[in-house]
């Protein structure tokens, strides 16, 4: 993803795999949180956690060949 300049704000495009995955559609409301230094939670505002977690349950893309999930520094990024 590409930081673009909107008016005085910064904004960026989500990608179509991200979009499709939670369901979003325009005019959607969506909660953004920061997850760590460089990492972001994006939550759609309306649709239940359940919903959501089904929605990633179902998708099937492909992780970047150099995609390690390290279980203790997910859970400190949590606190």
């Amino acid at each position: 993803m590409q930081v673009s300049k909107w008016g005085n704000s910064l904004a960026i495009r989500l990608p179509a795999a991200v979009v499709e995955v939670l369901g979003l559609k325009e005019g959607d409301d969506i909660e953004v949180r920061v997850a760590g230094a460089q990492a972001l939670d994006i939550r759609p505002g309306s649709a239940r956690d359940a919903e959501v977690l089904a929605r990633l349950r179902a998708y099937r893309g492909a992780l970047p060949k150099d995609f390690k999930f390290d279980r203790l520094e997910a859970n400190e990024r949590g606190e």
